[in-house]
């Protein structure tokens, strides 16, 4: 796998803090020591959500209690495959965008150095397109696969019920929700608010909606926000680990707003990130991104695949190595060791709109779909 290096970010990222409390509780310095109820259009923290008191010393760090301090940087939070054969054709190198072919491909990209333009357009790239499968993707993932994917079962909405406790050699699951009856699982937290870099966009909790076994975070016009896009996102801020593999089966309903899930430092020392599955408002593609150094030096892999399908997206972050999955097969993975984080980290799967900056802007209502998610700690 070939490895490219970058420095700036390609776009904006979301403070924990304002995801969950919005632009005005932190811009005023501190959100009360019990937090208020969750209003759509308010950006105010829901009563059975987790309790935080934020100060933002500038431009670079807040503060959150819970009930010990944590520092969360501004910019950014939580906003995205298979290649079973080794038969490979001669790498190239194309400046044009990918486009979707009968087969799926990974690629490596590398980002370019130069700041986003004023308008908050995604940075050019130049892709370098790696060993290509020969086989096409097959309709449904496979039974028998190198990493989980899950479990056959018709009753579930994507067709497949989470993987097993021993799915994963050298792992134990740890965490494990196909999202129940009507309400966000323990531990989770939902966003709320103007997302840090990105005024164009709004979260709101009444954006995340859990019925049907399904976790949907919905990106429509809301008319409670004058009839802007507005969009879901949650994070799994009770449950941390150094090390491990996490598995989730979505997918989106079409192209308009960005998703993303990824893994984010617990202690808030931003970076790392891990963005195992991002998409950049289409729906044929995806990227995987670890974010590393006090630069944002950034190093991505861009996927070809049909989105609006159900697949099984995996991570498994060791000491030595971030591998990226899809369905049970690896299509992307990290080794420098310089990249690869070695602090405690959250999972967090969001959905947002970029329409200011002219980009990932939905033309009608879309949803991104999680059926399960599945977590393994080392052995």
């Amino acid at each position: 796998m070939q490895h490219h290096r970058m420095r700036q970010p390609r776009k904006p990222r979301l403070s924990p803090l304002i995801a969950v409390f919005g632009v005005a509780a932190v811009t005023a310095g501190v959100v009360g020591t019990t937090a208020p109820t969750l209003q759509a259009g308010s950006g105010q923290g829901n009563a059975n959500a987790d309790r935080y008191t934020g100060v933002l010393p500038g431009e670079t760090t807040t503060t959150i209690t819970t009930p010990t301090m944590v520092s969360v940087p501004v910019e950014k939070l939580p906003v995205v495959p298979v290649v079973p054969s080794t038969t490979m054709s001669p790498t190239t190198t194309t400046t044009e965008a990918p486009t979707r072919a009968a087969r799926v491909h990974a690629q490596s990209t590398t980002t370019s150095s130069s700041t986003p333009s004023s308008t908050g357009a995604p940075p050019s790239r130049t892709t370098t397109t790696l060993p290509e499968a020969i086989t096409a993707a097959p309709a449904a993932p496979v039974a028998s696969t190198p990493y989980p994917v899950g479990t056959v079962d018709a009753s579930e909405p994507s067709g497949f019920a989470p993987p097993g406790a021993d799915a994963l050699a050298g792992y134990t699951e740890n965490y494990v929700t196909d999202f129940p009856g009507t309400s966000l699982p323990s531990g989770w937290t939902e966003y709320s608010g103007v997302p840090g870099g990105d005024p164009g966009a709004e979260f709101d909790p009444a954006h995340d909606v859990v019925s049907g076994g399904l976790l949907e975070l919905n990106a429509y016009q809301d008319p409670a926000y004058g009839n802007e896009w507005v969009t879901g996102g949650v994070g799994q801020f009770a449950q941390t680990q150094t090390y491990g593999a996490y598995f989730v089966r979505s997918r989106v309903t079409g192209a308009g707003p960005a998703a993303v899930e990824l893994l984010w430092p617990a202690n808030g020392s931003w970076p790392p990130e891990i963005d195992f599955n991002e998409t950049t408002g289409v729906d044929d593609a995806t990227t995987a991104t670890v974010h590393w150094s006090a630069a944002n030096d950034q190093d991505e892999r861009t996927l070809n695949i049909d989105m609006t399908q159900w697949h099984t997206w995996g991570v498994i972050w060791t000491p030595t190595s971030i591998t990226y999955t899809v369905d049970g097969q690896v299509w992307g993975s990290v080794s420098e060791a310089s990249e690869i984080p070695n602090i405690a980290m959250w999972i967090a799967i969001q959905e947002q709109t970029w329409c200011a900056s002219g980009w990932a802007c939905p033309s009608t209502p879309e949803s991104m779909d999680v059926d399960w998610v599945a977590e393994y700690a080392p052995s």
